[in-house]
């Protein structure tokens, strides 16, 4: 019985990578809609990338609806220097043919898990978390409807990606990361720590190109694309795979290891805004709110990745 999924996105080559990955995998994963926000880039841009993913695997037939395009209390930060000015910079791609569906996202979350039974949804964050604090916010019996929510954000011990504390995801919306982390739903956290342990490789981006196909030419110009921001920044032989770790997680969990804890969100510190505070070793006497992954098989999940995206075979053109 495959996982209802909601997968609340801001593409970004690596969410459309973990997009691309879970409609893949219909055998574990049933993608119910995507909700696009504001993140990497902004909304309008967020949402288009979103669609132009779901017809490149063949799915123009999947719901698309647009979200927040703005944080709850914040100025929107992007990532172009990342992602460049597209969000999808690598490789030229149709604009999308499908329209977005006419719902917000907000409601359309609030609404599919008022509708599906209780404890039967998923949703799976790779961008900043404003869609899915806003349903928490407006519609709170929703919360306790909630299966399981599958973050990728934050950082601990391997530290910032946009601030010497802060992870981006995070750092664009701490009030929204507060709200879910403090929801009481159940976390499951793809961190810096793992992510950072995801990195390509020049074999494998030339293996997506060798498949000949349109999805592996887009995987392996977007990862040519944005390698050269993280081989400089960090100085390693590729580029961290991050928001196709949470979609992993669902289809093949025995891959990633980690630690129940409680994690806090800074949101009022001078230098830590945004900071995902995590009590590895339980100094506070808190509850855990989340599973805080820290390990992954990073051979087996780049042979998973191979394996699915060969699945969606157009031909280019």
């Amino acid at each position: 019985m495959p996982r209802k999924i909601i997968f609340d996105t801001d593409p970004g080559q690596d969410d459309a990578v973990a997009l691309l990955l879970a409609l893949a995998s219909p055998e574990e994963v049933e993608v119910l809609g995507v909700t696009a926000v504001a993140g990497n880039v902004p909304l309008d841009l967020t949402a288009k990338n979103a669609r132009i993913v779901c017809e490149l695997a063949g799915r123009p037939d999947l719901p698309v609806h647009a979200g927040c395009d703005a944080p709850l209390a914040r100025r929107l930060v992007t990532a172009e220097n990342v992602h460049g000015a597209t969000g999808l910079d690598g490789i030229d791609l149709r604009p999308p043919a499908m329209p977005l569906a006419e719902t917000h996202a907000v409601d359309f979350i609030i609404e599919t898990l008022r509708g599906e039974p209780s404890g039967s949804v998923t949703l799976v964050a790779v961008g900043p978390l404003t869609n899915i604090a806003t349903a928490f916010d407006r519609a709170p019996d929703t919360v306790p409807r909630v299966q399981e929510i599958v973050i990728m954000g934050g950082a601990y011990f391997e530290v910032g990606n946009v601030t010497p504390a802060a992870e981006f995801n995070i750092y664009v919306d701490p009030e929204a990361a507060k709200l879910v982390f403090d929801s009481g739903a159940a976390l499951t956290v793809m961190p810096l720590d793992v992510t950072h342990k995801a990195l390509t490789s020049r074999d494998w981006v030339e293996g997506m190109r060798a498949l000949g196909t349109r999805v592996g030419e887009a995987v392996a110009s977007w990862t040519d694309f944005f390698e050269r921001y993280d081989k400089a920044k960090y100085g390693n032989l590729g580029a961290p795979l991050h928001d196709p770790c949470a979609v992993a997680w669902l289809i093949r969990p025995e891959l990633f290891s980690g630690k129940r804890v409680n994690v806090e969100i800074e949101t009022a510190g001078e230098f830590t805004a945004g900071m995902t505070v995590a009590d590895w070793w339980g100094v506070t006497g808190k509850a855990a709110n989340c599973l805080f992954v820290n390990e992954v098989d990073r051979d087996g999940l780049f042979a998973m990745l191979t394996e699915r995206l060969a699945r969606l075979g157009q031909k280019p053109g």
